[in-house]
């Protein structure tokens, strides 16, 4: 794996204007994003900025651009609010701390090449804990919409937001309505064109000013120009769990939030990410973010949209769109300080808006009533609780569902069969030997792969049957075996030798029969061309044969010779 992307020219003009596009629609959401977050508009912009290139220099999803989302900001706003009220003079630092810690983790993340299994998350939890996100947004931002100061959480914001209700500054609703309307109603053509968010941002700013100049409105302010400062890590021994559990909280959600834009990227651009690198990028990115004092940040679907729309293909483009934003930095410090709270509220409700995902809610409870059950269990925990927890509970709760459907189907593929009858798959043959041993031969047949979930049931099927003199065992049509399946096959083989039965089975090469040999079952193995079925002995023994039918055969020819003795 080569840790930088190589960068060439040969699309510089797709990469230019894609990366000039990213930055138009990145620049009022970085500023959205660090207001709300309670570090600043300039911490927004550094992350926009470093994270961007970093991970485009870094990554593994060429066109993909980074910068700070709304998921990213929901779990950071809640960190710092938390560092702030328990260590007023240390609090902003430490949570940058976390900011790296999660960079960090996302390294270990790529390093471990755990890329390929962080997607691999069931629709219902992911779905239930995006919505989750954009609920937390929309909850949020309601009191800096209402013209008052954002708390930072949810259960505080719905407590003081009666309050907030009776007593509105209703230029600051006005405005972030206003701001609402013009996201949502600019054509899809003069969008392209002239992204919504900067249009809506730059309108409503000058009414703002123009109309509303000494109406008491909360505004920005002017934000520092120039480059960063460095911020060195700060810990609390106290904090040490807690800042722990928020590091990994952003870099597990930074990683799901980029692979799946990553995914996106691939289906615009007809391309293929690498997973592992790109969290390597991403957590680069993060780590120095951190470092500077910026928003963590992840791959952001609609800049990484709007750059392939424009020409984008390369990681030339979003490293492209961060010096566009960082030119921005050094001049627009003044033109800045003027934009209402307000409109920066109006912003992001379209973000947490747009968040939801209304396509799967409006479909879910006439596809499955469990999996909308999950689904909305999986957003109450992210809003009320945290996002690790609720993946958590969201992924064992449809692991658990998942074997429950996989046991039942396997549980089908298991047969315990003493006669012909009914059993249409058995050549006639097979069948005329099962009806002349009259109920002495028991053929347990398995299908399909065998996990943990089916050895209750081969276990629950061979107990209904007592009454048999030669026991054939049919693996041939499985393909693997988990441990728990193959100990209760073992645990039936045993059964079967202490009560003086023969036991056949039948397996094929592959990983079936490596599991057997792994548990010795071939201690009691002998092989089939050696045995002499005149002089069977009434001492058991399993015979490992190459088809079903020489295995009946060989049961039915022991049972006449004992028989006939």
């Amino acid at each position: 794996m080569n840790p930088i992307n190589k960068i060439h020219f040969r699309n510089w003009r797709g990469d230019l204007f894609g990366g000039l596009t990213a930055a138009i629609v990145a620049l009022p959401l970085a500023l959205a994003f660090g207001v709300a977050s309670g570090a600043g508009a300039i911490a927004g912009l550094y992350g926009a900025i470093i994270v961007g290139f970093f991970a485009a220099l870094f990554g593994g999803t060429p066109a993909q651009v980074s910068g700070p989302t709304g998921p990213m900001t929901v779990v950071v706003t809640t960190v710092i609010a938390t560092l702030v009220a328990r260590h007023p003079d240390t609090g902003l630092a430490m949570a940058f701390t976390i900011v790296m810690l999660g960079g960090l983790l996302q390294i270990l993340f790529g390093v471990m090449r755990l890329g390929q299994y962080i997607t691999l998350l069931p629709y219902t939890v992911i779905s239930g804990f995006m919505s989750g996100i954009g609920v937390i947004i929309i909850l949020l931002q309601l009191p800096p919409l209402l013209g008052h100061a954002g708390v930072g959480g949810v259960v505080i914001t719905l407590q003081k937001l009666p309050a907030y209700l009776s007593n509105p500054n209703w230029v600051a609703v006005g405005l972030g309505l206003l701001t609402l309307l013009i996201v949502f109603a600019v054509p899809p053509k003069l969008n392209r064109i002239l992204p919504s968010p900067l249009l809506a941002l730059v309108a409503v700013t000058i009414i703002s000013v123009v109309l509303f100049k000494d109406a008491n409105l909360a505004r920005i302010g002017q934000i520092p120009r120039g480059l960063p400062t460095l911020r060195m890590p700060t810990f609390s021994i106290r904090e040490l769990a807690d800042m722990l559990r928020y590091g990994l909280m952003l870099g597990v959600l930074g990683a799901i939030d980029s692979l799946l834009t990553s995914l996106v990227a691939d289906s615009i651009s007809r391309t293929q990410h690498d997973s592992d690198k790109e969290l390597i990028g991403q957590g680069i990115g993060n780590m120095l973010a951190g470092l500077f004092g910026g928003l963590p940040g992840a791959g952001a679907t609609m800049r990484t949209v709007v750059n392939v729309q424009a020409g984008g293909k390369t990681p030339l483009s979003g490293m492209i769109h961060a010096l566009v934003l960082l030119l921005v930095v050094f001049w627009a410090g003044p033109l800045t300080a003027q934009i209402p709270n307000a409109v920066l509220a109006g912003l992001l409700l379209k973000v947490g808006i747009d968040i939801l995902d209304w396509g799967f809610i409006k479909r879910a409870p006439r596809i499955s009533l469990k999996g909308t059950g999950l689904m909305y269990l999986v957003l109450l925990l992210t809003v009320f609780v945290d996002l690790i927890t609720a993946v958590l509970v969201g992924a064992f709760i449809a692991n658990v569902l998942t074997i429950k459907r996989l046991t039942d189907l396997q549980s089908d593929n298991i047969q315990v069969i003493t006669d012909s009858t009914g059993h249409h798959n058995l050549t006639p043959v097979e069948q005329e030997i099962l009806t002349q041993a009259g109920g002495d031969i028991l053929l347990l047949k398995l299908g399909g792969p065998m996990s943990f979930g089916a050895a209750k049931s081969i276990s629950r099927r061979m107990s209904l049957v007592q009454d048999y003199h030669a026991l054939v065992l049919d693996l041939s049509e499985v393909p693997s075996i988990g441990i728990t399946a193959a100990l209760a096959i073992e645990s039936i083989v045993e059964d079967a030798i202490a009560h003086n039965r023969h036991v056949w089975m039948v397996v094929t090469p592959g990983q079936v029969e490596r599991r057997i040999t792994q548990l010795e079952l071939q201690r009691f193995c002998k092989p089939h061309h050696t045995q002499d079925l005149s002089s069977v002995t009434l001492s058991a023994q399993i015979i490992q044969l190459e088809s079903r039918l020489q295995a009946l055969k060989s049961a039915f020819d022991l049972i006449q010779s004992k028989s006939l003795a």
